[in-house]
């Protein structure tokens, strides 16, 4: 059974980089067919789709978030991260990773974390 788990710091100061390490745990990230994704919830809102890396490396961003966000993987690791640069306080939210590409077709989700961006 795929289980995910999201881990890293619950405050970032604004300006700085938000770092998010999602592990998997019970299969692989390279295993065919398979993509990684992360969403996001601000406080109130609905989920947002920030970006996906597939199986074979290859990434795709959110296009409002593309020119901040980094998405990578550690293979040796079965690690997935995520870096947002830049923050604000409106990147505050709950940082989730999943597997899949769509938010109504991810099979597997972490349970989240709570990013604060404040001074």
């Amino acid at each position: 059974q795929v289980q995910l788990q999201e881990s890293g710091p619950g405050l970032v100061k604004p300006s700085q980089t938000l770092s998010l390490t999602c592990t998997v745990s019970g299969g692989s990230i390279t295993d065919n067919y398979y993509y990684w994704s992360w969403i996001r919830q601000p406080p109130g809102k609905g989920l947002e789709w920030v970006g996906v890396i597939g199986y074979s490396g290859g990434t795709v961003y959110s296009p409002s978030l593309k020119s901040r966000t980094s998405i990578s993987r550690d293979t040796s690791k079965n690690q997935v991260t995520l870096q947002l640069s830049s923050v604000t306080p409106e990147d505050t939210a709950v940082y989730f990773c999943a597997r899949g590409v769509y938010l109504d077709n991810m099979d597997v989700w972490g349970k989240g974390t709570l990013v604060t961006v404040s001074s």
